[in-house]
């Protein structure tokens, strides 16, 4: 809006006294400059909101996940139940059965095969139950490296009976402190570490190098508001053939799995473990081939809520 134009509308009364042209353009100077930051407000609420919207969006599909999982949970908790009395008695008779048979070893092998097969039946129930089990974790004092040996004996059979090398980076560091339930992140480095080693074992090239790295390290990692939190970062990686995006997408889903055997809960109880502590699981493939699992923990868990939050980006910030 021009000096003159604003001369053209203003009263007869108000044009006798018409301030200097200088004092319009200061004038107008100020109206457009409100006008500007105005305009710039307005686009920094926009683009709140446009964020505001979706982590609202997220969270809400969060939560239809958690309770999807909660109804499966307590639906595989009592069918798990169920099975696992009438698994007990089977276990037992097949026991005295392979007893009687001690002098007819055709048949006490039979027995001894059914004995076996229940004991199989029984992991599955525990896997299931550990699943469908809440988890509360209880924070204590302790180092990753500490959760690292522990995980690594007790993996320790199968990488011996795999021919797999284990390689310790996190050795060449000073011991990093963590607070956490360390039973229960060991378990989950533990069904991590298999299933680093079910990866090596199913490659099926023997011209590949056979190796599991751990790694620990303090990190930062940016949350979806824009803060930069800071975290645990629990490294395993493996030089099996690595992971496509489609299974990294369903790879935490409870009952999935690409192979053969087992029930597709060993990462599915890592990530409510992560998640219950208000961390978060990475997978990506590593540049040398592999793949790497990184478990995020808060490394000041009093300042951080419980997240139910999966995030399993392929870069890591």
């Amino acid at each position: 809006m021009s000096a003159e134009t604003l001369q053209q509308i203003a009263p007869a009364g108000a044009r006798a006294g018409a301030p200097a042209p200088e004092d319009l353009a200061e004038l107008i100077g100020a109206f457009n400059e409100v006008t500007t930051r105005l305009q710039r407000t307005h686009e920094t609420l926009r683009a709140q909101v446009s964020r505001l919207e979706s982590e609202l969006h997220d969270a809400n599909e969060q939560l239809r996940r958690t309770e999807r999982l909660a109804a499966l949970g307590e639906m595989a908790a009592g069918i798990a139940h169920e099975v696992r009395n009438p698994l007990g008695s089977i276990r037992l008779y097949a026991s005295m059965l392979a007893d009687d048979l001690a002098d007819r070893p055709a048949e006490r092998e039979t027995a001894l095969k059914i004995a076996s097969a229940v004991r199989g039946l029984d992991g599955v129930v525990g896997d299931v139950l550990s699943f469908a089990r809440p988890i509360s974790p209880q924070h204590d004092a302790c180092t990753a490296q500490e959760l690292f040996d522990d995980a690594l004996a007790a993996c320790a059979a199968c990488l011996q009976r795999e021919g797999i090398e284990v390689r310790r980076e996190d050795a060449q560091r000073r011991p990093v402190a963590i607070e956490c339930d360390g039973t229960l992140v060991r378990q989950a480095l533990i069904n991590v570490v298999r299933n680093a080693i079910e990866a090596i074992a199913g490659a099926g090239d023997p011209s590949r190098e056979r190796t599991v790295t751990l790694d620990a390290s303090r990190t930062r990692v940016r949350e979806k508001a824009g803060d930069a939190a800071p975290m645990i970062s629990l490294r395993v990686r493996d030089t099996g053939p690595g992971v496509t995006p489609e299974v990294v997408a369903r790879m935490f889903n409870p009952f999935f799995t690409t192979r053969h055997t087992g029930t597709g809960l060993g990462l599915a109880i890592v990530h409510r473990i992560v998640d219950a502590h208000g961390g978060r699981v990475r997978v990506r493939n590593a540049p040398e081939g592999g793949a790497v699992v990184e478990l995020l923990l808060p490394a000041e868990p009093g300042a951080r809520s419980q997240r139910h939050d999966r995030d399993t980006e392929t870069p890591t910030p």
